[in-house]
């Protein structure tokens, strides 16, 4: 057994999936985490795995190798997963010039992609708003978790396989070279991994500061259909997510898009809502979402930001028979200087790793691998 020995700090997908990362390089790992559970922005997500949404490159990449990791624990935990696809919506023509673009730059990329006209979307999939509908661009990359029962049964998988566990209810004061302090407690490792999403800054107040570094809040909700056989069969989004990913910037033709919805749904912008739908494994409906920008928000969620989010979604898909189950947000660190991520060494053999925004779910394991590559 390896006498090598880290902590990590924070149990949200991140940081297990840096204990995993320190694991297979043959470290003895310990998780620190505050809470009683995960209950971060980790939970709080549409649990999606979501290729599509990232450049060709180190980022398709590195999603496509978390997605295999995913998959990996999902079916060792016996957690269902579902391999459903994606599609993105298009109702009028500068929408579907806009599919039509990527499709032929995805085609190229060799990306399992499809460009499906309006009657093969419903024969396809169920619900989908066909009034004006254009086309669908059909991704087959995309997986679809919960990601409440996917987070909360990971620390086992960890323990089991990696030998990793995890200390909960334990807040982290203070952190030093090889020491990582809870009130009067100290803890001994050779490395110490800070991945506690935006509240590093209380361990490193005066480098969250100087960092390009802010917070996001998103707001979301779950439905349940009324009928209990309901399924969708694949994740829906509208023209509004093609202004939301780096990916879609292949498209030379997404400014005049953005021209045009910026004329006619300025507060949608506003508030950063693109409207998105995925259908876990036991048939209920994660939608969303919103972005707010800040260093402090509200704990409150803004109905009128749900009212702007459901309406756009009616356009994509009939809800009439969904009852709303839930409402929250979640808040998570996104870089400011167009970084994808922060890997950061503050002091000897304390790093921090941070800073994926809103793709936690799609790129951690293979952004954990990376990083710890380098360490």
């Amino acid at each position: 057994m390896s006498d090598k020995t880290a902590i990590v700090v924070g149990a949200g997908i991140l940081g297990m999936a840096t204990a995993r990362a320190l694991a297979l390089k043959g470290y003895k790992v310990t998780i620190i985490e505050r809470s009683q559970q995960s209950l971060g922005a980790s939970i709080r997500n549409f649990g999606m795995l979501w290729p599509i949404g990232q450049p060709d490159g180190p980022l398709y990449e590195r999603a496509i190798r978390s997605r295999e990791v995913w998959k990996e624990y999902l079916k060792s935990a016996k957690i269902p997963f579902d391999p459903c696809g994606s599609v993105h919506l298009a109702y009028d023509n500068e929408e579907n010039e806009v599919l039509e673009e990527l499709y032929e730059h995805f085609i190229k990329s060799q990306r399992p992609v499809t460009l499906l006209n309006s009657e093969t979307i419903q024969k396809k999939f169920k619900g989908i708003n066909n009034n004006n509908l254009f086309s669908g661009l059909y991704s087959s990359d995309e997986t679809i978790i919960d990601p409440r029962e996917g987070i909360k049964n990971l620390p086992t998988y960890l323990k089991t396989y990696y030998n990793i566990n995890i200390l909960w209810g334990t807040a982290v004061t203070n952190v030093t070279t090889n020491t990582v302090w809870s009130f009067k407690t100290k803890y001994n490792a050779d490395i110490i991994c800070i991945c506690s999403g935006a509240d590093f800054e209380t361990l490193y107040p005066f480098k969250f500061k100087e960092l390009p570094i802010i917070k996001t809040k998103l707001q979301m909700m779950r439905f349940v259909p009324n009928d209990n056989n309901y399924r969708i069969g694949t994740s829906v989004c509208g023209g509004l997510s093609l202004l939301h990913y780096k990916s879609f910037t292949a498209s030379a033709l997404l400014d005049k898009l953005k021209t045009k919805i910026e004329i006619e749904l300025p507060q949608y912008l506003k508030h950063g809502i693109h409207v998105m739908v995925s259908q876990n494994n036991k048939g209920e409906l994660t939608v969303g979402d919103s972005h707010e920008y800040g260093l402090d928000f509200e704990p409150f969620d803004n109905n009128y930001i749900n009212e702007l989010i459901l309406k756009y979604l009616k356009k994509l898909i009939h809800i009439d028979n969904w009852t709303l189950q839930q409402s929250w947000n979640g808040i998570y660190p996104k870089m400011t200087n167009g970084a994808t991520d922060l890997f950061l060494k503050v002091e000897p053999g304390v790093f921090i790793i941070n800073g994926i925004g809103g793709n936690g779910m799609t790129l951690s394991f293979g952004f954990a691998e990376e990083a710890v590559a380098k360490i």
